[in-house]
């Protein structure tokens, strides 16, 4: 059974739809790429996707242990390679707990822990180097 569809919208913009849930997105092409950047790219999904899962991930394992987590944010830059063929070469991750005090150094180790071994990170290219930092 599929699990999502996507279509050619022209004009370098695709939408994806997730088939249990009905939600779509749309993807454009980058600016630098001839797109108009009026939505994520591809390869911001694959950004953005290493972020999300690295949060799950963490979420998973502070369910099991009883960390509190709730309300931490991250920041994404996605850097791109200068020489052809074009292809990320970095994506910059970094995670902010709002209230780091209620941690203990096992705890943040655990979640550290976890985030690096989200799917999404052991799934991409060894070449795409993935700096990852934690403000707790």
């Amino acid at each position: 059974m599929y699990q999502m569809t996507a279509e050619y919208l022209g004009e370098l913009r695709t939408s994806g739809t997730h088939i249990k849930s009905g939600k779509t997105i749309i993807t454009d092409a980058p600016v630098d790429n001839n797109g108009k950047g009026d939505a994520y790219s591809p390869t911001d999904l694959i950004s953005a996707a290493l972020c999300n899962c690295m949060i799950t991930i963490m979420g998973i394992t502070a369910n099991r242990e009883n960390i509190t987590l709730d309300g931490i944010t991250a920041t994404i830059e996605k850097v791109m390679t200068v020489q052809p063929p074009r292809k990320i070469a970095k994506i910059k991750i970094d995670f902010t707990h709002p209230s780091p005090e209620l941690l203990n150094a096992k705890q943040a180790e655990l979640l550290k822990h976890a985030a690096h071994t989200c799917p999404v990170a052991l799934c991409l290219h060894p070449d795409i180097i993935q700096e990852v930092s934690f403000n707790f």
